[in-house]
């Protein structure tokens, strides 16, 4: 396959913005080139392609392993896309599921319609964020885990595990147990059944980590993010001591200083390395607008082929 495409520097770091060089169809990427591309950005911005839900749909897929999902939005157009609904207040930073042991490793965006003004996506590359941090966040955050706990709902964990198994059971067939074999052995997630058929687990993962393509460490995390469809989980050092105010600040003001925008054009479509670059918006000025989110896991043979080539480089 060949690759049809001029890539120049988007904002101030390492994103890249991808542009047609002949032909406009997204399927006339390589997919082992975008995620080369992926590997060094951390997030692309694909601009003048001709996009719409299904050439969206085929592109996500191209590169996929399996599809997961918010169980609290609805899809569009299939079961890829998901309309993007928070209200209209700004998104702190996070990453998609990233309070759960459930994170994808990509996260997509297709702007069907871009607003008049404001509602900018805002990305924030953790690579940054780390290296920017103080000797002593680093020591502490290096070492330290953090837990995030909080209730689900019952139809949201429910429609959460028959997405995850493929519909092999309709939400009202699932159980408790089909919970927790989706955890399975992992030993960073505990998980507790209510009374009332919600859910009540504790994630413990570090705030800055290791990321899809390397060892290197990203601050890249959901500390800041926001919990519009679900309970705001607590968040705490893994041993249940709280994060002192002084660290958090700190990295409200790197975060800040170092968050850059997608400003969106109608067609866009954005990918983002969901284990080292950290997304939120902007307020929405104009409620004028579609966009549509994915989440996936990357094909294994992309990024083997990727790590091989980085390790290469």
């Amino acid at each position: 396959m060949t690759t049809i495409a001029d890539v120049r520097p988007y904002g101030g770091a390492t994103g890249r913005l991808v542009l047609p060089a002949g032909d406009r169809s997204l399927g006339a990427l390589d997919p082992a080139w975008v995620t080369g591309l992926l590997a060094d950005a951390g997030f692309l911005l694909f601009r003048g392609f001709d996009t719409d839900l299904e050439a969206f749909t085929s592109f996500v897929k191209a590169h996929s392993s399996r599809i997961t999902l918010d169980p609290a939005r609805s899809f569009h157009g299939g079961s890829v896309a998901q309309k993007v609904d928070a209200g209209t207040g700004a998104v702190g930073l996070h990453l998609e599921n990233g309070n759960s042991p459930f994170g994808p490793d990509l996260t997509w965006f297709l702007c069907e319609k871009a607003a008049a003004s404001g509602s900018q996506t805002t990305v924030c590359d953790g690579y940054r964020v780390w290296d920017a941090a103080s000797d002593t966040a680093r020591a502490v955050f290096g070492v330290k885990d953090i837990m995030y706990s909080r209730r689900v709902e019952e139809p949201k964990w429910k429609a959460f595990v028959c997405h995850q198994s493929e519909g092999r059971k309709d939400p009202d067939q699932v159980t408790f147990d089909d919970m927790k074999e989706l955890v399975g052995g992992n030993v960073s997630t505990t998980l507790q059944l209510n009374d009332d058929g919600s859910i009540h687990y504790a994630y413990r993962t570090g705030a800055a980590h290791p990321t899809l393509f390397g060892s290197r460490l990203s601050w890249a995390n959901s500390v800041f993010g926001p919990s519009y469809n679900y309970e705001a989980p607590r968040i705490t050092f893994a041993d249940g001591t709280e994060i002192p105010e002084e660290l958090l600040a700190e990295f409200r003001r790197l975060t800040d200083s170092l968050t850059e925008e997608l400003d969106w054009q109608d067609g866009d479509v954005a990918l983002i390395d969901n284990t080292r670059v950290m997304h939120g918006r902007r307020e929405i000025l104009d409620t004028d607008r579609t966009i549509y989110n994915a989440q996936s896991y990357l094909e294994p043979a992309l990024l083997t082929a990727a790590r091989d080539g980085r390790a290469q480089a």
